[in-house]
């Protein structure tokens, strides 16, 4: 039975494609839910911002794959602290697959000169899966010889009770006025996924991941006033996990309260295959009440293309200053970096 429930693991992994770069979901507007990205963005806007993220994940197929992500984090001028909340959710309609996840985040910002801050963060989540093997393919149900699927298997695990683990993460992250550079570790615990067996791959890979970006000002404005500016903002993001890898380059130009997009996903002749996996095209919208609107849609460039039909993905924000600082002979201003970033 060990060695048949390390095939049925092996076989529900390599039949979820939706969860690649191991078995984490990825949001494409991946600055729209910044605290999946490193633990230390908890408040690094030095604004409070609440948000909410949703992945249709190729609609063109039978079966849905859906993300759902909700956050909120603060900052605290007196402490020189972030804190922040999130809610993810992914669920996997065929073998009704769902995970759920609740963490908790806590930065600490060093500030180095007047405009250069050094923020450390940490993250501490509860996660909680189950789901349903019920409508899995096992190998002694395929007759090679008459080209025919049998109907039962002695193999046959339909369920998987539900079960949760621990999550420990942490973050690093460099600021200025215009720049970023970053790094995280996420599961640095090695959390057991799956009670089936003793093998190593049911343990969470861990994940590394750096990141970064600048942001170009074209029509220079007194950002302390509260007027608008425009500019383009060039960012990129690099991810390991178990056997995968991802890099994520994007270029975003807001003018006005407009904000357009183009980024890429994927590794140009990886260990010598093809993996370019989408383009990104992406509008978004920023009111002057400090509510944030994006829609994403990612061009899958393999030839499934058609067949799955892409990826859609909403964000809604609402960011706001709380407090005064000058009364506390604080900061007098917010971060330009991360302000309007999806």
């Amino acid at each position: 039975m060990k060695l048949r429930a390390k095939v049925i693991t092996f076989i529900l992994f390599t039949l979820i494609p939706s969860l690649s770069i191991g078995q984490d979901f990825h949001f494409s507007q991946f600055y729209a839910g910044p605290l999946n990205l490193n633990p230390a963005f908890a408040g690094a806007s030095e604004e409070t911002r609440l948000g909410i993220n949703y992945r249709k994940q190729w609609p063109g197929l039978d079966y849905n794959f859906n993300g759902y992500s909700a956050f909120v984090d603060h900052y605290s001028f007196d402490l020189n602290s972030g804190f922040g909340l999130v809610v993810n959710a992914f669920n996997e309609q065929h073998l009704n697959l769902t995970s759920s996840e609740v963490g908790v985040f806590y930065s600490y910002n060093l500030s180095i000169s007047q405009t250069l801050n050094l923020r450390f963060g940490n993250q501490t989540s509860y996660v909680r899966k189950n789901g349903n093997l019920s409508g899995l393919l096992y190998g002694d149900q395929i007759d090679v010889f008459n080209r025919t699927i049998l109907p039962g298997s002695i193999d046959n695990v339909n369920q998987i009770d539900p079960f949760g683990y621990l999550d420990l993460s942490f973050g690093l992250l460099l600021t200025g006025d215009n720049f970023w550079l970053g790094g995280s570790g996420y599961h640095l615990n090695n959390p057991k996924m799956w009670y089936l067996t003793d093998a190593d791959f049911e343990f969470l890979p861990k994940r590394f991941a750096v990141h970064g970006g600048v942001q170009l000002d074209l029509i220079p404005s007194n950002y302390q006033s509260g007027a608008q500016e425009s500019y383009v903002t060039i960012m990129g993001s690099y991810k390991a996990q178990g056997n995968f890898d991802q890099l994520d380059i994007s270029s975003q130009v807001k003018y006005d309260a407009y904000i357009f997009g183009l980024g890429f996903r994927g590794i140009p002749g990886n260990n010598g295959l093809p993996n370019s996996d989408a383009m990104i095209l992406l509008l978004g919208f920023s009111l002057e009440n400090g509510i944030l609107m994006g829609y994403s849609y990612d061009w899958v460039l393999a030839q499934s293309s058609r067949q799955t039909r892409g990826s859609h993905e909403f964000s809604l924000r609402y960011q706001f200053f709380a407090g005064n600082p000058r009364d506390r002979n604080q900061k007098q201003k917010i971060l330009k970096c991360f302000h309007y970033m999806f």
